[in-house]
C-alpha cells in the first residue's frame, strides 16, 4: 500500500484529484489544505509520494519541494500545473520536483505519471538497501522495443551511483526513463508523440502492432554510460530514421508546459545539466553533475 499525499488549497481540485487517484485500490490517500499543513502531514508520517498544486497560499508548492528536498528528500513530488504556473514549474522542477502533470489532463494523464515515479522511486529504494562497491565506470547494454526492460536498465545505472543522493538518482532515473521511451516508441517504432495527446488508446495499439512488425521490430536501442563521484554521462541510440532537434518546439518554453507530448524531452533538459543530439537526431548524450558534492 503507497502513500499519496494531495496538496491543494482548492477544494474541488482536492476533490478531482484525490478522487482520480483512489481508482487505484493499493494507493491510500492522504489531503491537505495548503504547503504548512503539508509539512506537518509529513513530519509526523511520511507519504511515498506527493501531489501538489503550485499557487497555494501560506507556502506555496515551490516552497514545498524545497522543504520537501532539504528535509525528506527520498519522497518524490509530482506537480499539478495550470496556466500561468509555468515559470514556477520549472523552477520547482530544478529544484527538485520528480515530474508534473498538467490540470488540464488530469482525467487521462495523472494516474500514469504518478504510477511511474512511485514505481521508479520504490525500486530506487529497494535496489539502495545494500551498497555497492566498487562501482564499475562503464556501461553499456543493447535493449529491444520493450519498456519492461527500462526499469532493470535504470536500476544497473541508479546501483553505480550508491554515494549519489536520492533526489540526484530520482531526477536521473526520470530522465533515463523519457529518452528510452523516445528512443524506442518514437525513435525506432516511428511512432508520433502528438498522438498520445490525441488518443492514448490508439497511441498504445500502435506501439504493440509495430513491435511485431518490419522494419520496427528489428531495431534496437544501445545504452552507453560512464561515470565517476563527481559526473554521470549516458548516450542513448536508436535506430531510427532519426530528426531535427532544430523542428521540434523548445519544450523548455513556457508556453509549451501544458503539451504532454513535449514533457519527455523537457524533463531531460531540465533534470540534466547537459544535452546534445547528434546530426541524425537518433542520439542524445546527458550529462548530470552531483548536485550534494
Amino acid at each position: 500500500m503507497a502513500r499519496i499525499l494531495v496538496v491543494d488549497d482548492s477544494p474541488l481540485d482536492r476533490t478531482l484529484i484525490s478522487g482520480l487517484l483512489s481508482i487505484r485500490s493499493e494507493w491510500a490517500i492522504d489531503l491537505a489544505d495548503d504547503g504548512v499543513q503539508a509539512v506537518q502531514a509529513i513530519d509526523s508520517s511520511e507519504p511515498d509520494l506527493i501531489v501538489t498544486d503550485l499557487r497555494m497560499p501560506e507556502m506555496d508548492g515551490l516552497q514545498l519541494v524545497k522543504h520537501v528536498r532539504d528535509h525528506h528528500p527520498e519522497i518524490p513530488v509530482v506537480l499539478t500545473t495550470s496556466v500561468g504556473s509555468e515559470s514556477i514549474a520549472i523552477e520547482a522542477l530544478r529544484a527538485g520536483a520528480t515530474s508534473f502533470s498538467p490540470k488540464s489532463m488530469l482525467a487521462s494523464d495523472l494516474v500514469p505519471k504518478v504510477s511511474e515515479v512511485l514505481e521508479l522511486s520504490q525500486r530506487m529504494r529497494y535496489a539502495h538497501t545494500v551498497r555497492i562497491e566498487p562501482a564499475p565506470k562503464q556501461i553499456a547494454f543493447v535493449l529491444e522495443n520493450d519498456l519492461s526492460l527500462a526499469a532493470p536498465a535504470i536500476e544497473h545505472l541508479q546501483n553505480s551511483l550508491p554515494d549519489w543522493s536520492s533526489r540526484d538518482r530520482l531526477q536521473i532515473g526520470m530522465a533515463l526513463d523519457e529518452a528510452l521511451v523516445n528512443a524506442m516508441h518514437h525513435g525506432n517504432l516511428e511512432v508520433d508523440s502528438a498522438l498520445k495527446e490525441e488518443d492514448s488508446d490508439r497511441y498504445h495499439q500502435t506501439v504493440q502492432q509495430r513491435r511485431q512488425q518490419e522494419p520496427y521490430c528489428k531495431r534496437r536501442v544501445r545504452v552507453e554510460a560512464e561515470f565517476s563521484d563527481q559526473h554521470i554521462c549516458v548516450q542513448i541510440s536508436d535506430e531510427g530514421p532519426g530528426f531535427n532537434p532544430r523542428d521540434v518546439p523548445d519544450p523548455c518554453d513556457e508556453a509549451n508546459l501544458h503539451r504532454v507530448s513535449g514533457r519527455g524531452l523537457f524533463l531531460i533538459r531540465s533534470f540534466m545539466d547537459q544535452t546534445a543530439h547528434n546530426q541524425v537526431g537518433n542520439q542524445i548524450t546527458m550529462t548530470r553533475l552531483r548536485k550534494d558534492c
